[in-house]
């Protein structure tokens, strides 16, 4: 391998950034970011950071991310969530995914969570067949929710 994969440093933020908004363009959200680097380094790097990244470096240039946080499950306890996994286009096939993806759950497995869990969007196949390889079940019973800001002000001003 001609990269590394490391924890996120507190100078990585602009690279980072740069990363989630190629991925909001893979997406085809490419307006969608509203984070900006001050927000990555104040929410990533804090007393009490709100998120974890793991970076793969190739040649002190960073080439992918993942960024991960830990949830609650009622049922099940202590989860990690995975938020994001990014791979530069140039570099993907490399196996710079898998890499920062076995990082992830290795982690998991260390803090002794009983689930990781994450979305995938419904036409990413490639990503879809490499996690069921891996043997993550896709849950396409379930629906992705979400309440945008506006729509939360709106909720909480009419439910005052």
């Amino acid at each position: 391998m001609s990269f590394i994969i490391r924890e996120a440093k507190k100078q990585d933020a602009s690279a980072v950034l740069d990363l989630i908004t190629e991925l909001a363009v893979f997406e085809k959200e490419p307006t969608a970011v509203e984070v900006t680097v001050a927000d990555i380094e104040k929410d990533g790097f804090s007393d009490r950071p709100k998120f974890k990244i793991f970076v793969a470096e190739e040649a002190s240039s960073i080439i992918g991310i993942a960024l991960i946080y830990m949830r609650y499950s009622t049922w099940k306890g202590p989860i990690v969530h995975l938020e994001d996994l990014i791979v530069t286009e140039k570099k993907r096939k490399l196996g710079v995914g898998k890499a920062l993806y076995t990082s992830v759950l290795k982690y998991a497995h260390g803090l002794g969570v009983k689930r990781v869990s994450w979305e995938v969007i419904d036409w990413n196949t490639n990503a879809i067949d490499f996690y069921e390889s891996t043997g993550a079940t896709i849950l396409n019973d379930w629906s992705v929710v979400q309440m945008s800001e506006e729509n939360l002000d709106k909720f909480v001003q009419n439910n005052s």
